[in-house]
């Protein structure tokens, strides 16, 4: 597995970015695609308000055969009725019609604000517009596709692996009302790798669930939460277990890029879990750390109030087996809890804090679970961001 930074599509694919009418200025519509049948694994929200985007895209991913992404930013497209279904189907149409391939191998992403009709009119004339230039439409990159897909973001995700001759791309979006629980996120992952349908969904279930599952800004699951892997296998066969590393590895790049920029953050939050029961109990435990108000906000004033991490973990009520004596929590390299700490120490505490990324450990003394969780600290700028969100 390497690491290969020309950040450009693996063979086969092509992407188009454009303007529909969904935000003032920049591109708010991207279409990915591979010129050749691929397979596909993908997962989603469980939110029981899934747009429309959602139950379409669950029902087209279920072939395992997606060849294309559109993606629609600034409108979820969630709870629109009968409508809102109708507008996502005739954007999987005119997409499909484009690139000449059935409406079955069309996933459609859909992010933004909730509750609003799609501007129809505009988006359409779009992508007749795109109808009418063809293949010379398809020439946007990575790059270019992510910063489509922003709502809040305040910059484009975008990451490259190699794996063997073939070379994976992922793009990512989202920034608050992020709690993924699959799968406002959507991840996207494309490779010239030919893989089995098989090999290629244990690989991204897998990264899934140490990565993008592993991540929160606020506790807040959004109606639209998608990740889909397209393989069109242009590059030939690689070791499936070599893959899942490589796939694993951007997935976790991704990851640490939304969250980096959650809403208003200034500081990457990563709290890892330990001696836990099992990998579940850690993850659990590293979730209400990472996921306390009262945490985050100390993180973000490099207030040495560590006692909030004992109090975070003291939630689990239901957790049997946490005893205080065999916890250990640990800032850095800075041992604070149970050893009493000595002179110093809080003044030490504070550069810590004071870092562009916190890590906090904690061991639970009770067996070899272990789990990592990411997030960011919680500042002003996240109520100001989304108090006036929609004015």
């Amino acid at each position: 597995m390497t690491h290969d930074h020309a950040l450009i599509w693996p063979s086969g694919f092509h992407a188009h970015t454009g303007n529909g009418g969904l935000r003032e200025g920049g591109d708010d519509i991207s279409v990915v695609a591979s010129d050749r049948p691929a397979v596909s694994a993908a997962v989603f929200t469980r939110s029981l308000f899934a747009g429309p985007a959602v139950v379409l895209s669950r029902r087209h991913a279920a072939g395992r055969g997606l060849r294309a992404v559109a993606t629609l930013a600034q409108n979820a497209n969630v709870a629109t009725g009968r409508q809102g279904e109708e507008n996502a189907a005739e954007v999987v149409r005119r997409v499909a019609g484009i690139l000449g391939v059935p409406e079955g191998e069309v996933l459609i992403g859909s992010t933004g604000v909730i509750g609003r009709p799609l501007p129809m009119t505009t988006i359409l004339a779009h992508f007749d517009r795109a109808a009418g230039r063809g293949l010379a439409a398809f020439t946007a990159g990575p790059l270019d596709v992510a910063r489509a897909m922003m709502t809040t973001d305040t910059r484009p995700k975008a990451a490259v692996r190699a794996v063997g001759g073939a070379r994976i791309v992922g793009v990512a979006k989202g920034v608050g009302m992020l709690e993924p629980d699959m799968a406002t996120m959507l991840a996207y992952v494309f490779t010239d790798a030919e893989l089995s349908p098989a090999d290629l969904d244990t690989a991204m279930r897998g990264a899934v669930d140490r990565t993008f599952n592993c991540l929160s800004v606020d506790t807040d699951t959004s109606t639209s939460d998608t990740v889909a892997v397209i393989a069109n296998g242009a590059a030939g066969a690689v070791d499936p277990a070599l893959f899942a590393e490589a796939l694993a590895d951007l997935c976790l790049d991704l990851t640490l890029q939304l969250a980096s920029d959650g809403e208003g953050a200034t500081k990457l939050l990563r709290v890892t879990a330990g001696g836990a029961r099992d990998d579940a109990q850690a993850k659990r435990v590293a979730k209400s750390v990472v996921n306390s108000p009262l945490v985050k906000t100390a993180v973000h004033g490099a207030d040495p109030n560590w006692g909030r991490v004992l109090m975070a973990i003291g939630k689990n009520t239901g957790e049997t087996g946490i005893v205080p004596d065999a916890v250990t929590v640990k800032f850095g390299d800075i041992e604070l809890y149970p050893q009493e700490p000595e002179e110093g120490t809080l003044a030490r505490l504070v550069e810590v804090m004071r870092r562009d990324e916190v890590d906090i450990d904690i061991t639970l003394g009770l067996g070899d679970g272990r789990a990592t969780v990411y997030g960011c600290d919680l500042s002003a700028g996240y109520i100001r961001v989304n108090a006036d969100y929609t004015t």
